[in-house]
């Protein structure tokens, strides 16, 4: 099961029907590459049947994920408690250096944004994943284990 906010979900059925979109132009351009000849040389023909079946796959993907998503309601998470959705200030116990990150669904390569988003599924997000303001996690990561204390849930 994936957690997603309700944002994370309109994003991946816009997603979704973009695809859908892009398949009805995919069957058409098979088609009119289909009318250029001899199907065993033509190239056109291969690549707009590759594209086809690698967006029918993308398709495929955003359906699972969507049929098995859970959207939080941020209502039921109890008050001081980080789940999907939260952004949260921690402080490196071993350093004293303050971050803050944010548990998402899907994490994005955005280097613009305040914070850094983890997914649940990751080291800091399976630590950060119902945590409360005031304790102290462990994230075991590939250079090995850092301890932070959550400061607070914004």
């Amino acid at each position: 099961m994936e957690y997603l906010t309700a944002e994370e979900k309109r994003e991946l059925e816009a997603r979704l029907e973009a695809h859908f979109r892009k398949r009805t132009e995919l069957i058409e351009r098979i088609a009119e590459a289909r009318t250029k000849g001899d199907l065993r040389e033509n190239a056109d023909y291969h690549a707009a049947r590759e594209d086809h079946a690698m967006n029918d796959s993308l398709i495929r993907e955003l359906e699972e994920r969507l049929r098995h998503a859970k959207v939080t309601d941020e209502s039921v998470v109890p008050e001081g408690m980080v789940f999907v959705g939260a952004t949260v200030r921690l402080r490196e116990v071993e350093t004293g250096d303050e971050e803050m990150y944010k548990l998402v669904g899907e994490a994005r390569v955005d280097f613009s944004l305040e914070y850094i988003e983890v997914s649940p599924n990751s080291p800091m997000g399976q630590s950060l994943m119902k945590a409360r303001i005031g304790e102290k996690i462990r994230v075991d990561l590939p250079r090995g284990a850092k301890h932070y204390e959550i400061i607070e849930i914004l």
